[in-house]
């Protein structure tokens, strides 16, 4: 898909690190650490920063017009928590010094800061961690939101977005579901879902598709992007990635 398609992409280091010839994208695209498979699989982070640095540089060099690389993060949900033993604020001050750490290694590259929290008052602990530690959020063009993606039916989450914003940030939701959009994408510079392929494995493949689902089908995963933009942010620059 990164050298067919036109639309924004957010594709995970743990898919295209399996590559020996890499795509040449054909658009603009983000880089997910695959921090949430790391830390619910093993409870600490199994791919080092040289490695992933260097992983980075070449997806940069080999496939080109890579927009933002997310930072290896520690999430926040509960079930994490209890996965690696540690606490909100220990995950957080690890998630600043990943930050910090990969710039040192090589800041030519386009990494993005990431916000972790679980309540409104984590969040903005957060911030001014980052502020403590010399990193002014409000200059980055983007701060990832994560630990989002399996609560945004919930009041809170919106509450959280919005409240965020207002601190003037460029914040991009990790796993935005299509009710998570509808409650909060007004207050998002992008997002990324993977709601498209969970929606296609429970309907009829579209017509004209002879597989069994199209859960990993190019076409309705624009169809599903398409209609929900048009719906929803006709009258802003709004972007929503497709994670594959």
């Amino acid at each position: 898909w990164l050298r067919e398609l036109d639309v924004p992409l957010m594709v995970s280091h743990r898919r295209l690190r399996r590559y020996k010839t890499l795509p040449v994208a054909n658009t603009g695209w983000m880089l997910d650490s695959g921090g949430f498979s790391e830390l619910s699989m093993f409870g600490e982070w199994t791919v080092s920063e040289e490695d992933y640095v260097r992983a980075v540089r070449r997806y940069v060099d080999e496939s080109g017009r890579l927009d933002y690389a997310a930072i290896q993060d520690w999430m926040c949900e509960p079930f994490i928590l209890e996965k690696t033993g540690l606490t909100v604020e220990e995950h957080q001050h690890r998630t600043i010094m990943s930050w910090l750490s990969l710039n040192m290694r090589d800041d030519s590259l386009p990494w993005f800061p990431v916000l972790q929290g679980f309540t409104m008052d984590d969040y903005l602990r957060h911030i001014e961690m980052y502020n403590r530690a010399g990193v002014d959020l409000q200059t980055q063009p983007r701060v990832g939101l994560g630990s989002v993606c399996r609560r945004q039916a919930t009041h809170e989450i919106r509450s959280i977005v919005h409240r965020l914003s207002a601190e003037k940030l460029s914040l991009h939701g990790f796993g935005m579901k299509k009710q998570g959009l509808e409650a909060s994408g007004m207050f998002l510079a992008s997002a990324d879902s993977m709601a498209w392929s969970f929606n296609a494995r429970r309907v009829t493949p579209l017509d004209g598709c002879t597989h069994k689902t199209c859960a990993n089908c190019e076409k309705f995963a624009l169809l599903w992007r398409d209609t929900l933009v048009a719906a929803r942010w006709r009258e802003r620059d709004y972007q929503v990635a497709m994670a594959i």
